[in-house]
């Protein structure tokens, strides 16, 4: 079966289950292309907890649909490959959360929604890269700890008078981009603006003209007046980046910019699971209630 036959049954058996297919932007452009919802964790998180579908098909990886599955527990969320982890989501455990709680006690948790269920069971709330500004900024607490993403705590801490403790974790996707390539690029390109993901390292960070999550890059380069822009996350945003802004050039800051674990998912993965119902993402309840309470808490400070 060809890859427009494929998409095509795929959006039947869709329709047939009332079933919509959420998809990130780092997912493959065929899967972009056929999804229901494209968006950035924040947007998906939402869409997730408001969707009437009875069914919610996940192309992203497993902390997505488990968050899905969090929000939605009336819902059966699918997930196509079981195989779909987030190396940032393991940098950290249960047990260290609790040990770095206890070392600062009337501290308040604030979890990356690229974490387990049981971390975010954990915390107090959860924040997104679009939001974390504003969660941190809606605790009643001088002192934060943000976990597991050091890169996006550093930045965040940019923007409030709050003690913010960063964990030691990171995307390698993103913590790998380094300022020697990024230099090299601007040089290539001068005058380019160069827009990156938060989860990027302090010194490309420093270089950058934007900072923002993926939602955040896509409108900073329809808005742009530049005509070339140096793009510094995951390179699966290219494909939507060349549809929103037709006329405009987008250069990739790194080739190396690909998270393998989005990659692996494919249409046919997605077919096998519309047509056997595969495969089912369930939290248990006591995981699921205190994780959604931090997911509730997050959507409802980003009102």
């Amino acid at each position: 079966m060809g890859m427009i036959e494929t998409q095509k049954k795929i959006r039947r058996l869709l329709d047939d289950k009332n079933a919509i297919l959420l998809a990130h932007y780092y997912q493959r452009d065929e899967i972009q292309d056929i999804a229901d919802i494209l968006g950035d964790s924040l947007a998906l998180s939402i869409e997730a907890a408001e969707t009437t579908a009875d069914v919610i098909v996940f192309a992203g990886v497993r902390f997505m649909a488990e968050s899905a599955a969090i929000l939605s527990p009336d819902k059966t969320v699918l997930l196509p490959r079981l195989d779909v982890g987030c190396p940032l989501a393991d940098k950290i455990t249960v047990e260290e959360l609790q040990q770095a709680k206890a070392e600062h006690p009337g501290t308040k948790v604030v979890t990356y929604v690229n974490s387990t269920a049981e971390i975010k069971a954990h915390s107090d709330i959860c924040c997104t890269s679009a939001n974390a500004v504003r969660i941190v900024g809606s605790l009643d607490a001088d002192t934060v700890l943000m976990v597991p993403d050091g890169n996006l705590a550093r930045y965040t801490a940019r923007f409030t008078e709050k003690e913010i403790i960063p964990w030691k974790g990171f995307c390698y996707v993103h913590n790998n981009l380094l300022p020697d390539e990024v230099q090299k690029v601007k040089e290539a390109h001068p005058g380019a603006p160069v827009a990156v993901h938060p989860e990027c390292r302090p010194e490309v960070i420093e270089m950058a003209d934007f900072v923002g999550s993926t939602g955040g890059i896509l409108k900073f380069a329809r808005q742009t007046e530049a005509q070339k822009v140096i793009i510094g996350t995951e390179q699966g945003i290219m494909h939507q980046l060349k549809k929103e802004s037709p006329g405009k050039t987008f250069i990739p800051a790194s080739d190396h910019l690909i998270c393998l674990d989005m990659k692996r998912m494919t249409l046919d993965d997605i077919l096998s699971s519309l047509l056997e119902m595969k495969h089912v993402i369930q939290v248990p309840e006591d995981i699921r209630v205190p994780a959604g309470l931090a997911l509730s808490r997050m959507l409802e400070a980003s009102r």
